[in-house]
């Protein structure tokens, strides 16, 4: 009888280790990641090189953007909106963020006009991924939560 209580006693020690385990999954902010490949230290700190390289002198050296990024200049055309959490960057996928980068705008919205230059030919597939990178890890958590799962649903997930 004593043996069989310590079994049950065993048993469910062992079931609620495993229900801690598993919630502290499901609590804990989705692995960072660019199209696939793990953003380490590394690769933040080159995106952080190449963002101030390429990218700062209009989104900013901190990813806030150009002052009224709602408003339309005179010109007609939209100015660099933030990178950080105050932007709308982490509301698109990454497939999408990297083909902005690499052809411009106007491959993801035919007929756009943006003032974005085209990075195809002056950065590598792994510099802009980098770049991604980078700004990523910028994001608050619920952010970098809410860009997964765009990021999840347009590569066909769930």
């Amino acid at each position: 009888m004593k043996r069989l209580g310590l079994t049950a006693a065993i048993g469910v020690a062992g079931a609620a280790a495993v229900a801690v385990w598993a919630g502290g999954k499901e609590d804990s902010p989705p692995a960072l990641g660019v199209l696939g490949v793990p953003v380490d230290a590394e690769m933040i700190e080159l995106g952080a090189g190449l963002y101030a390289e390429n990218c700062a002198s209009c989104h900013g050296a901190d990813l806030e953007g150009q002052p009224d990024w709602r408003r339309r200049l005179d010109t007609g055309r939209m100015p660099a909106p933030p990178h950080d959490e105050t932007g709308h960057t982490w509301h698109h996928a990454d497939q999408q963020l990297f083909d902005i980068t690499k052809n411009g705008l106007a491959s993801v919205v035919p007929g756009y006009e943006s003032d974005m230059p085209v990075f195809d030919g002056i950065l590598s597939d792994a510099e802009i991924t980098a770049i991604l990178g980078y700004i990523k890890s910028t994001w608050p958590e619920r952010e970098r939560g809410f860009q997964a799962e765009v990021t999840a649903k347009d590569e066909g997930g769930t």
